[in-house]
């Protein structure tokens, strides 16, 4: 069965997850408007979750570095389990112990076309070409599979983009890291969701969290600003007993 190695990695008591429809057997698309969503996840470390709907289920790749726009540029993407289509709507928290436990956002969705006849000899050929219409990826992609290494389990692919009028030097990443549904940064979603925040602010700009910081630092009365600083400024300026005895003595 399709997602059977999906639903015997999760406690669907546990996570809110989503345990999917039954998927009897892969199949082609019942409709022209194939969807796609990257979800970009802190668990164990930071990757990207690349899926493409087909056959009834979501085909999975991670994505260590996230996707760049740049053709010069290969991202290793690791093949993982299909996932069902009921996962595309998934941004919250895996909780902590359970597999992928972690902080997950939906950082681009969108519709997939194939730039291929047959997408299931694509795909065991090992070369994909697709192209993308999401809110931050578009134009013209390959997903080309590489030589297993000694002791790999899954295949490994490199994910490229094609250059087109869409392809750029600019870090989409870096450039533009908030969910495409929601606004929030991870630390966002875990702040809202239950999650682990430092665990979660590993994957965020650092320019944004500070900027997050002194935003929250604006909306406390002046007294209450900054707490810690103003403490560590009252160390450096306090006399001690012992030396208001030794001044008095001079």
């Amino acid at each position: 069965m399709p997602l059977d190695e999906y639903r015997r990695k999760r406690r669907f008591d546990v996570t809110a997850e989503p345990e999917g429809k039954p998927v009897k057997r892969r199949a082609g698309p019942k409709s022209a408007a194939l969807a796609f969503v990257i979800q970009k996840h802190r668990a164990t470390a930071l990757h990207y979750d690349f899926r493409l709907q087909w056959g009834g289920v979501m085909l999975s790749w991670a994505v260590p570095k996230g996707p760049s726009l740049d053709p010069a540029t290969k991202r290793m993407a690791m093949a993982v389990e299909d996932h069902p289509i009921e996962y595309n709507a998934f941004e919250g928290i895996i909780p902590a112990g359970q597999y992928g436990g972690g902080t997950v956002m939906i950082w681009d969705r969108g519709t997939w076309t194939p730039e291929v006849p047959d997408v299931d000899a694509a795909l065991r050929v090992g070369e994909l070409k697709f192209s993308l219409a999401g809110d931050k990826l578009h134009g013209s992609w390959v997903l080309v599979r590489t030589r297993p290494r000694p002791g790999q389990k899954r295949a490994a692919w490199l994910l490229i983009k094609h250059r087109d009028a869409w392809a750029t030097t600019d870090d989409i990443a870096e450039k533009a890291p908030r969910s495409v549904v929601s606004n929030r940064l991870l630390v966002e979603i875990a702040r809202d969701e239950g999650g682990d925040m430092k665990r979660a602010a590993d994957g965020d700009p650092r320019a944004l969290l500070r900027n997050l910081l002194d935003h929250l630092d604006e909306g406390r009365p002046a007294s209450a600003a900054r707490p810690a600083r103003r403490a560590a400024a009252n160390r450096r300026t306090a006399t001690s007993p012992a030396k208001k005895k030794r001044l008095k003595e001079k």
